[in-house]
């Protein structure tokens, strides 16, 4: 007979090894893709930007692991159209997502596919969990642009008992939380490692846009507690608020490691636009300018990837990259060409962070935010910007991180060859599909 001690430690493996799917299993199958995506967080925050100030070990890990962007730019310095650009490897100018809006008719346009549609195709489960703001009007939900399902907000909510709320495994129907203790962030996160649970058998596409760090700065005592040091109310709310969401990455990659599943999965960390400092004391370091500008610090985000065994840890990346190259990237590390994502305008970084392509990325890159605009080429950077009032300057960023000294006087021909590269741009564009919204007296500064 087997001893019963024997028969127990067996029944623990046997148990251990139908949980977790056996190593190879996973191994041979196309990588899972989550994307972590915080609001309005400026350049000048997180430990893995240089800021001590609030402590977040598990963010900071997805650059200590993988690749840190110094110059990870945004398409839109808004929350709506940088998430358009993002899930759809486009500029949203292309197809008229310019602005935010909650008007009729506000919605990331039938016309394009979404992330969503692309790996869904691929035979990826997908999700949503998180702020969409991307449309509320029937059809226009993530339900109906490729995600399997939407756990989240439509647009922007408070964090305790959000309104708006879509919940899909029970029903499709937008509704209010009314109960007590709910609080956006840390749902977020458990239906997060809940959806990691019940996919351990197939890839996954895991999309998780927090509406942290949005106003209004709401945060439980539980987190507030953690920086008695910090003595302004405002900036104390706001640590508590950046604590919660590096707890919420923290327990989403602790699910990935737990489930054999981390050195399977391509994790993408970055904010959708530069702080609104005033609002919410976001910091945007350096960088001239703040959210709904398109200056360094409107468009300049944090940003970070990491995909253990498949990239390089620990490393600086120094040449400019926008959200929109996380598709085409994406699709490649699932073994599709990035041309799958339908004449993006990203393109795959995975040659430039393994060193297999010596050139940049971008030639150049573009924004078009109603009457604000710019281009990036190479150093340079002409720009037309509200705080300057839309008057064209012409900056050197290796010399001027901070675009102080506009060198338009002594550099004309550089200036005349960029306006004339952003017209060609522009030309390509098309007119916004809904007007602008005046922007909200916080982000102006």
């Amino acid at each position: 007979m087997i001893p019963t001690r024997a028969l127990h430690v067996l029944g623990i493996l046997l148990f251990a090894a139908a949980s977790t799917p056996p190593l190879r299993a996973i191994e041979a199958r196309k990588p899972n893709i989550v994307i972590f995506l915080s609001d309005d967080v400026g350049w000048g925050e997180y430990g893995f930007q240089g800021n001590p100030e609030i402590p977040t070990p598990h963010i900071d890990s997805i650059a200590k692991n993988g690749t840190r962007f110094t110059q990870g730019y945004v398409s839109g310095p808004y929350c709506s159209p940088t998430r358009a650009g993002l899930l759809t490897g486009r500029y949203q100018t292309r197809f008229g997502h310019e602005f935010n809006s909650s008007g009729p008719g506000f919605g990331l346009p039938l016309t394009e596919k979404t992330m969503a549609d692309r790996f869904k195709a691929l035979g990826y489960a997908t999700t949503c969990i998180g702020k969409w703001h991307l449309g509320a009007e029937p059809g226009s939900l993530p339900m109906q642009r490729g995600f399997d399902e939407f756990y989240g907000t439509v647009g922007n909510t408070p964090f305790f008992k959000p309104g708006a709320f879509v919940d899909s495994r029970q029903s499709p129907e937008v509704h209010a939380i009314t109960e007590e203790g709910f609080y956006t962030t840390d749902a977020y996160a458990e239906r997060a490692v809940d959806w990691i649970d019940r996919h351990q058998d197939t890839p996954f596409l895991l999309y998780l846009p927090f509406n942290a760090q949005h106003a209004p700065l709401q945060a439980p005592a539980k987190y507030l507690d953690r920086f008695p040091g910090i003595k302004d109310e405002k900036r104390r709310i706001f640590a508590a608020m950046m604590s919660a969401m590096d707890d919420a990455v923290g327990r989403v990659l602790g699910k990935l490691r737990a489930t054999g599943q981390e050195e399977n999965t391509l994790v993408w960390f970055l904010s959708d636009n530069g702080g609104p400092t005033q609002s919410t004391t976001s910091k945007n370091g350096p960088l001239r300018g703040f959210k709904a500008t398109t200056l360094e610090g409107g468009v300049r985000v944090p940003f970070c990837v990491q995909w253990k065994g498949h990239l390089p840890a620990g490393k600086t990346y120094a040449a400019p990259i926008i959200q929109l190259d996380i598709l085409p990237t994406s699709l490649a590390a699932a073994g599709t060409p990035a041309e799958a994502a339908g004449n993006p305008d990203g393109v795959n970084l995975l040659p430039f962070l393994n060193d297999q392509s010596k050139g940049v990325p971008h030639d150049a890159l573009y924004w078009r935010f109603g009457d604000q605009w710019a281009i990036r080429q190479g150093d340079w950077k002409l720009v037309a910007a509200r705080p300057d009032g839309n008057k064209p300057r012409l900056f050197n960023l290796a010399a001027d991180i901070g675009e102080a000294s506009d060198l338009m006087a002594s550099q004309p021909e550089k200036a005349k060859a960029l306006k004339a590269a952003w017209d060609v741009w522009n030309a390509e564009q098309i007119a916004p599909l809904w007007p602008q919204r005046k922007p909200a007296k916080a982000a102006r500064q």
